[in-house]
């Protein structure tokens, strides 16, 4: 069976400009600026950390968003299947069956709600994790928006994109660079390397921190099995940007405390627990601040005694404070979201407040 290949990566391209009109507004600027630039190398197919001339970026930049204007109001279109037929750009199980033996994966899902991301990639390898799951490690990126997140679930499925974490790698990196402060991503540097040489120790660090994503899938999946299907309608009822982020938050909290972080601490993985709280940062920090402070006597040698001790509060509290946001939605329904942005925005949403 022939796949018009050229033209469905073109349709899947269609769509990331789509999605990306639609919501490239919702970054701060300094993430969308910083993103817009890895995104320029990407299609510019140029290595990470070239050099950029100000004057072509911002040539393309101002191309790019008034492509941007001329498609924020279209439907998504649907993707060409061959002999199959068009494919809905949402069907991502029947759009794989036909690209597999291509050796390529197709990704569709949504980062928010009314929110969906696309990609398309070389497919590198499927293997089993845990719990049923399966695992799929994408390589090169033949189409994406400008969101575009290293991990995520679908279904049963984690999906892992090698390039895009390598990406968001270097943006951390280029930060680092910039700042020049202390902390856990350069800890994560000195360990890997990567002021010695990036894109030497860049490799190894895919390989072996990949896995700490792959076990905070996992623990998003375990957190489902509770939360499903209550949580994805609840989340249908928020209409603000901030509630949406402060409910991901707590999602995410959940399945670091009860699986990621528990499993890194058994493991005294050192660059691990380096590496996840380099991402520690945002409204995730905001609802745990304290977790910082066991963090700092993780790194003064408490052998993670109070670090074990905030992971084991945090589980319980985010728990808990979950059960009563799925509670405000049994109660108010679609009307839900007032009540839940006041919940989260209290100060008893605060672990340790």
């Amino acid at each position: 069976m022939t796949l018009p290949i050229g033209p469905l990566i073109a349709a899947v391209q269609t769509n990331c400009h789509i999605a990306d009109a639609r919501h490239a507004a919702d970054l701060s600027l300094c993430t969308f600026l910083l993103q817009m630039r890895e995104f320029y190398r990407w299609e510019k197919g140029l290595p990470l950390g070239a050099a950029l001339s100000r004057d072509a970026i911002g040539q393309w930049l101002a191309r790019r968003e008034a492509r941007w204007a001329e498609l924020e109001g279209r439907d998504f279109v649907p993707l060409p299947g061959g002999a199959t037929g068009e494919v809905d750009p949402f069907d991502a199980e029947r759009l794989n069956r036909l690209l597999r033996p291509h050796g390529m994966v197709y990704g569709a899902g949504l980062l928010g709600p009314g929110r969906p991301t696309f990609f398309m990639a070389r497919l590198e390898a499927v293997r089993p994790v845990a719990d049923g799951i399966t695992l799929q490690v994408c390589g090169a990126e033949l189409a994406r928006g400008l969101i575009a997140p290293p991990a995520a679930l679908q279904g049963n499925t984690i999906v892992l994109r090698r390039e895009s974490m390598a990406r968001w790698l270097w943006e951390k990196f280029e930060a680092l660079g910039l700042k020049k402060l202390e902390g856990p991503f350069r800890a994560v540097s000195q360990a890997y390397g990567l002021e010695e040489d990036f894109h030497a120790a860049l490799p190894r660090l895919l390989d072996e921190q990949s896995r700490t994503l792959v076990l905070h899938e996992i623990g998003e999946h375990r957190a489902g099995r509770w939360l499903e299907p209550g949580w994805a309608a609840m989340r249908l009822a928020l209409h603000e940007r901030r509630t949406e982020l402060l409910v991901r938050a707590v999602r995410d909290h959940i399945a670091d405390f009860t699986h990621t972080l528990p499993t890194l601490l058994a493991e005294s993985s050192a660059s691990s627990i380096h590496f996840w709280f380099a991402g520690f940062d945002g409204v995730r920090r905001q609802l745990f601040p304290s977790l910082a402070d066991s963090y700092r006597a993780w790194c003064a040698g408490d052998a993670g005694q109070a670090l074990q001790r905030e992971v084991a509060r945090g589980a319980l509290h985010f728990t808990q404070l979950a059960e009563q946001v799925l509670a405000l939605h049994a109660q108010h329904g679609a009307e839900a979201g007032g009540p839940i942005a006041a919940r989260l925005n209290a100060p008893a949403a605060v672990c340790g407040a």
